[in-house]
């Protein structure tokens, strides 16, 4: 009965029985696609708020400027470096297995994918605009408007003016905190419905693509999921091993999120439920605040490897052959597109489009080949990016002297605990 209780198994069980519903059932399986957006809009709703909260609790209850930039520059230094390592792994397999070789381009040839590229006109991918679009055009709009860049730079500036004037902002920011503790009792309501979205997400997939889909593209959808294995394990895994953190025990202590963002395909809806569990383990409220939101935007490692892997995809169906020059430059690049993925809906695709239309050598009509498979990717997507930034609070906290140890070491007694 314990066993029923629990989320983590609700939402596996929901999964399955999605997946069930949409291969009997096909037309009432898509139609369970409101389900899933509903749950997403309802952690949409929550996650700008708390952003700002905590980011502007964080730095304001830090009180030291010079704090804040260390932690800020390390996290943006850390991001750069694992999501260019999570890049060119993705670019080196995708050359290994070249699994687009042979692959019928046909039905691509007359297919719309305006929708697409004009999304990817409309966002500029240039680093100016990429900076300009940081700052919101009105304080509380970004709020509003639940945009995580400008939330961010607007709690950056909030907490760094509150920090500033010191003990005067005190009562501001205990008032913040409780504030912050009354979003976080929401997320704890809304989470108890993650189930009913994870159903009607994965329903709505298997209903509308079809178990087929996943036959011609399995290969590269095998090699994507292998490659973020790989990189979850090998390279988080070391740099884990590094900081005193086993990877596995880490990827077991967030299973619930990790399950979570499987059935809703979207890491963002574990993001609230992920800053907590990260403070519970021994990272500082502070860290946490400023690193895992920052990470949603330039730190997706499971992202960059699917951008990589899905270019030289349809480079390879297409039968581009790309000269070493032609590889670094789409790896320059993706480089700039992949930090623009976070705020956009359908984030892959649209990113995607903006990286073969400023790389003319690949038909941007190519996407197409993806449509029907994307969805499926999107899941190993989204877990990767997970688990990388939760990784990196980790990290940065570490490096920082920001982590409590004897909150870490009471944890691990307690799982010894629950297995005994």
């Amino acid at each position: 009965m314990k066993l029923v209780k629990n989320l983590t198994f609700q939402v596996v069980a929901a999964i399955i029985l999605g997946i069930i519903v949409g291969a009997i059932w096909p037309e009432f399986g898509a139609s369970m696609k409101i389900l899933a957006d509903l749950f997403i809009k309802l952690i949409k709703m929550l996650i700008a708020p708390i952003i700002f909260l905590t980011v502007a609790i964080g730095i304001g209850a830090m009180g030291d400027m010079k704090k804040v930039g260390k932690i800020g520059g390390k996290a943006l230094l850390y991001f750069e470096i694992v999501s260019t390592i999570a890049l060119a792994i993705g670019i080196a397999v995708a050359l290994v297995i070249n699994a687009g070789d042979g692959f019928d381009t046909s039905a691509a040839e007359n297919a719309d994918v305006s929708k697409y590229t004009s999304a990817a006109a409309e966002e500029d991918f240039s680093i100016g605009g990429f900076i300009a679009d940081i700052i919101p055009t009105n304080f509380v709009g970004a709020l509003a408007n639940g945009e995580l860049l400008p939330t961010l730079f607007a709690a950056v500036l909030f907490g760094l003016a509150a920090a500033a004037i010191g003990d005067r902002a005190k009562p501001v920011i205990s008032f913040f905190e409780t504030v912050s503790e009354i979003f976080f009792k929401i997320v704890g309501m809304v989470m108890r419905f993650s189930p009913i979205g994870a159903f009607g997400a994965m329903a709505y997939t298997i209903g509308n693509f079809g178990l087929g889909s996943l036959k011609s593209l399995g290969l590269l959808m095998a090699a994507v999921y292998i490659t973020m294995f790989l990189f979850v394990v090998f390279i988080l895994g070391l740099i884990a091993k590094y900081y005193g953190i086993n990877i596995f025990k880490f990827i077991a202590y967030i299973k619930q999120e990790i399950f979570l963002v499987v059935g809703t395909s979207s890491s963002e809806s574990a993001l609230p439920s992920l800053m907590k569990k990260l403070e519970r383990m021994g990272c500082s409220k502070s860290t946490v605040g400023l690193v895992v939101p920052t990470g949603y935007s330039f730190n997706l490692d499971g992202t960059a490897i699917y951008l990589s892997m899905a270019a030289l995809f349809i480079a390879q169906a297409y039968g581009v052959d790309l000269s070493w020059i032609q590889i670094l430059t789409l790896l320059g690049i993706l480089m700039i597109t992949s930090k623009g993925a976070a705020g956009v809906t359908g984030s892959g695709f649209i990113v995607l489009a903006a990286t073969l239309a400023a790389f003319p050598m690949i038909p941007v009509e190519g996407i197409f080949l993806l449509i029907g498979v994307d969805r499926f990717m999107s899941e190993a997507r989204a877990v990767t990016n997970l688990i990388g930034n939760g990784l990196a609070a980790v990290v940065i906290s570490k490096s920082e002297k920001e982590f409590d140890e004897a909150k870490f070491e009471h944890l691990k007694e307690e799982g010894s605990h629950s297995h005994a």
